[in-house]
């Protein structure tokens, strides 16, 4: 028995799908189903009730999980503790961030980390924000991007910086040609919104409620950049960072206006907490730490 059987049985564990666990070690979902069946004859026990409706650990899987579990935990940190010795900073770092992160927070601090450690094999995939939770805890990937960090239990959060945020619309709109606006100017407005299962919907809902802003949400989508092409072609204003539009502003396809207050959009990064880090982990969230 090898110990990259029992990460396997650990990650089918944790994202409760063979496709899942494939994708994360890099194998066929046959391997999977393989390594599986090898390690109950190892055991001699069944440790996965096979159910079409439902995927659940048997009583002796849950008990090869958990020591499975500090077994990886243990030998991981040995292996981060030979590198802090060798003063060592390689392998591989996966990172899932929301595309507004990626696209306007990110590259700069690649770039520098990618020149500075070279080393390092650094993967950033781009994600809807559902999407990067899952992959953080069901470690797929090892570290985590996004906007106002849902709290969980088993979430570390790294608070990284605020981002001002302002109200896009067209230059000829009429609120274009103001210079700041209270958010309760919003009301009866045409708003392009954020897709209500993402978490800074919810904090711009938040705040418009609380400035007593009743707009109308005539558009929802997932991404920044779908936002800012329908506020270009007329559809609606709609609320975003500062830096995200810095590029429209500049070409005159959109005007920003500063709003009241100046409210913020919290920008955080997140891994498990019982997720070993390694070197090069820890220097790339220290190199993300910096901006704040």
């Amino acid at each position: 028995m090898q110990i990259e059987s029992l990460k396997v049985f650990c990650d089918l564990a944790e994202t409760q799908s063979f496709t899942k666990a494939a994708e994360v070690n890099s194998v066929t979902q046959s391997a999977v189903s393989q390594t599986i069946t090898a390690l109950e004859k190892q055991f001699k026990s069944l440790l996965i009730e096979r159910s079409k409706k439902n995927f659940r650990l048997t009583i002796e899987g849950d008990l090869v999980y958990d020591m499975s579990k500090r077994i990886l935990q243990s030998y991981e940190a040995l292996q981060s503790k030979m590198q802090e010795l060798r003063n060592e900073i390689c392998g591989q770092v996966r990172i899932a961030t929301v595309y507004s992160i990626g696209l306007y927070d990110l590259p700069t601090y690649v770039k520098r980390f990618m020149k500075d450690h070279p080393e390092v094999n650094l993967r950033v995939e781009y994600r809807r924000e559902p999407q990067v939770y899952e992959g953080v805890l069901g470690n797929i990937v090892d570290l985590g991007l996004a906007a106002y960090p849902i709290r969980d239990a088993k979430l570390q959060i790294v608070p990284l910086h605020e981002d001002p945020l302002v109200l896009i619309c067209p230059p000829q709109h009429p609120l274009a040609r103001q210079k700041t606006l209270k958010l309760k100017a919003l009301t009866g407005q045409k708003l392009v919104s954020f897709s209500t299962d993402i978490t800074t919907r919810k904090a711009l809902d938040r705040m418009l409620k609380a400035e007593g802003a009743a707009v109308e949400h005539v558009m929802e989508f997932d991404n920044i950049e779908t936002i800012k092409r329908a506020v270009e072609i007329g559809l609606g204003v709609a609320l975003v960072p500062e830096k995200t539009v810095q590029q429209e502003v500049a070409g005159q396809t959109l005007a920003a206006v500063k709003l009241e207050g100046n409210p913020r959009r919290e920008v955080a990064l997140f891994y498990k907490k019982d997720k070993v880090l390694s070197p090069a982990m820890k220097a790339f969230i220290d190199l993300l730490k910096e901006a704040r």
